[in-house]
């Protein structure tokens, strides 16, 4: 996509921030790699849910179900994915090495995929105990986001819930934390919240209030639209530690953070798509830009 050129670029916004953190998580609802750079591509920032846990049926499996998921915990070298856990092994995977296609259940989307082998199966069976299929996103595959939300922009993503990115903030965590501290409970990492951007230099919740995030890289202005609330499920509430499911996030959040544009589900950060920008790379310290919407 054509770049625009940063001399005829816009300069004044609303609200002037900076990238604080960048996440993926390259194995959906296993552990975060939090990154100094990431490309971004057509479906978000480049390997993030690429690869997928699904069971016998080949559907997708997360830690609403399974929250020992969260001690899955994947790294990235040049050419592989190597994944440990607790008591495992060491599961080492070439990144552009795939086995048979196979057709996949992630919400209620049906997708191409590829398999990725016996090893990767039988690791993954083992450290959940059931039979489950590590899969891969096929890159020819066309996975829109909900219209509804995008005001028919067709928005590409892969094994996300939905969305290419999902952005928070600093100043959102640290409110959160001390309500949580407050009420005698731990705080908890960014981790937890699952972003793929993390924002610093603006109020809490003020990425509710934003309408495009325009990112100044070396390659020109990205560009990503915020679309839609990111509706809290279980998953922030397991401890990344032990695996263990517990309720003081979505209490607290409960308390202060009901949204009636979703149904009076509490909701923090947003969920964002890519107007313009692939191939950029984003950074952390990079400046952000954006208007509020309201």
């Amino acid at each position: 996509m054509t770049q625009t050129p940063k001399s005829k670029y816009p300069t004044q916004y609303d609200v002037r921030a900076k990238i604080a953190q960048l996440f993926i998580y390259p194995i959906k609802s296993c552990g975060a790699i939090e990154l100094k750079e990431a490309v971004l591509t057509d479906t978000g920032l480049d390997l993030d849910r690429a690869w997928m846990v699904v069971d016998e049926n080949g559907v997708f499996l997360t830690q609403r179900e399974e929250p020992r998921m969260a001690l899955i915990q994947p790294t990235l070298t040049s050419f592989d994915l190597i994944v440990k856990a607790p008591g495992m092994s060491a599961l080492k995977l070439a990144i552009d090495e795939v086995a048979e296609p196979v057709t996949v259940t992630v919400w209620d989307d049906t997708v191409k995929a590829f398999d990725m082998g016996d090893e990767a199966a039988y690791w993954f069976s083992d450290f959940l105990n059931q039979t489950v299929r590590l899969v891969r996103f096929d890159p020819e595959q066309k996975r829109l986001s909900s219209m509804e939300w995008t005001k028919g922009i067709e928005a590409k993503n892969g094994f996300d819930d939905g969305f290419a990115v999902l952005v928070t903030s600093v100043a959102s965590l640290k409110v959160l934390n001390d309500k949580l501290t407050a009420a005698g409970e731990k705080a908890i990492t960014m981790q937890r919240l699952r972003p793929n951007v993390v924002l610093t230099g603006i109020d809490a919740y003020d990425e509710d209030r934003l309408d495009t995030l325009h990112i100044t890289t070396q390659e020109g202005v990205a560009q990503l639209k915020h679309v839609k609330p990111c509706a809290r499920c279980t998953i922030p509430d397991v401890d990344l530690q032990n695996g263990k499911q517990g309720t003081a996030v979505a209490d607290t959040l409960q308390s202060y953070r009901a949204n009636p544009m979703m149904d009076g589900a509490v909701t923090l950060g947003m969920n964002a798509i890519i107007l313009a920008g692939e191939g950029a790379t984003l950074r952390v310290g990079q400046a952000v830009g954006a208007n509020y919407v309201f």
